[in-house]
């Protein structure tokens, strides 16, 4: 029987012993989210927000005074690319400018035809102006007297040729065939070459066949620089 008493006696005491610890620990919970502020508060640098508002105010003087600065400088450049756009702008700007502050009344209303008129009018007043300039200024100039033509001086005999008449069918023209025949200067081998010239018979003296004498002449036609100056034999 004693073992039981003792027992419920546990039993008894252990709910008391419970709502005293749960008693005593209840204030102590209670108060922890009281001092959290303080403890944050100390926990972050020690300074209550009423020292701190200061700082924070002249943290914001310090930035708007630089913005301010920053703003301030725009005007000053717009200013400077003003004043450049002033002095570039010419004085047809300014003539331009004078010109429509001043009063003008209204032109009637012209046809085409009018305005091509008007047109051709100025430019016919422009070309009498530099027409006249210009003989103006060939009156100030003195025509130059050139230099002297040069002489022509005929060097050397003129080239003389004998051959053979294979054509006098043009009229005042024959075909003459030169043969020659020359020592090659290497070789030594005689070299024989043909060529035909057309020579000026004035007299259609020549015929065909005929030996005769030609001098080199005045271009007379396309192909004909030689006449014709004696016939060395007639043909038979």
């Amino acid at each position: 029987m004693s073992e039981e008493e003792e027992k419920e006696e546990t039993a008894e005491e252990a709910p008391e012993e419970a709502a005293q610890e749960a008693a005593e620990e209840t204030p102590e919970a209670e108060a922890t989210p009281e001092e959290t502020p303080e403890e944050d508060a100390a926990g972050d640098g020690g300074e209550s927000p009423a020292e701190e508002a200061p700082d924070a105010e002249e943290a914001s003087a310090d930035d708007g005074g630089d913005e301010g600065g920053d703003s301030a400088a725009p005007p000053a450049a717009a200013g400077d690319g003003g004043s450049a756009e002033d002095e570039g702008a010419g004085w047809k700007v300014e003539r331009r400018l004078e010109k429509s502050r001043q009063p003008s009344e209204a032109k009637p209303q012209r046809s085409p035809e009018e305005r091509q008129a008007e047109r051709d009018e100025a430019r016919g007043r422009l070309a009498r102006q530099r027409r006249s300039r210009r003989e103006k200024d060939r009156q100030k100039h003195e025509a130059g007297t050139g230099s002297v033509a040069a002489e022509r001086i005929r060097t050397g005999k003129p080239k003389e040729r004998q051959g053979k008449v294979v054509s006098n069918r043009a009229d005042k023209t024959i075909t003459v065939q030169i043969d020659t025949a020359r020592r090659h200067p290497v070789y030594e081998k005689i070299v024989r070459k043909t060529h035909r010239i057309h020579a000026h018979d004035e007299r259609n003296e020549a015929g065909e066949g005929d030996v005769v004498r030609v001098v080199e002449t005045r271009k007379l036609s396309k192909t004909k620089h030689w006449r014709l100056v004696e016939i060395v034999e007639k043909a038979r």
